[in-house]
């Protein structure tokens, strides 16, 4: 079934660009979260008439989570967590926990934007990936500590 994608997806597409996907897909996933739109040819022409709004839209989006770039590039953050004598934590540290530890620090990024692959269990220095936008990607100095 092919799409229009109304957003950039990572994985499948650009905005504007028509692609492929399963029906299941575009009717339950994509459709009710107005990502994409069914490729008609009126969809096309309502898409072409409406691209200035949206380039417009996605410009003040990309320099918005570029600000925030800048205000996380200053940011070091320190999380205290329990680890053992060897520096191994006992669980791990969480998006939830680093988004609450940006709060505090005046920043406030949506869990879903943090990018913990693999996990962060041990203690020391980590660099968090921050996904702010497609075009937007900033990374976090974390210090994890023992408690004490």
């Amino acid at each position: 079934m092919e799409v229009i994608l109304l957003q950039d997806m990572r994985g499948l597409g650009t905005r504007g660009q028509v692609v492929d996907v399963k029906p299941g897909y575009a009717r339950n996933y994509l459709y009710p979260r107005e990502l994409a739109a069914p490729s008609t040819e009126s969809n096309r022409l309502w898409f072409e008439s409406q691209r200035k709004k949206f380039d417009a839209r996605h410009e003040a989006e990309r320099s918005a989570a570029a600000e925030v770039a800048a205000e996380l590039a200053a940011v070091k953050l320190t999380i205290a967590k329990r680890a053992s004598e060897t520096g191994t934590l006992y669980g791990s540290v969480t998006p939830t926990e680093v988004t609450e530890a940006l709060a505090a620090a005046g920043v406030q990024v949506d869990r879903r934007m943090i990018d913990l692959t693999g996990g962060i269990k041990t203690v020391g220095e980590h660099l968090v990936r921050v996904d702010l936008h497609t075009e937007v990607i900033a990374e976090v100095a974390i210090e994890v500590v023992p408690e004490t």
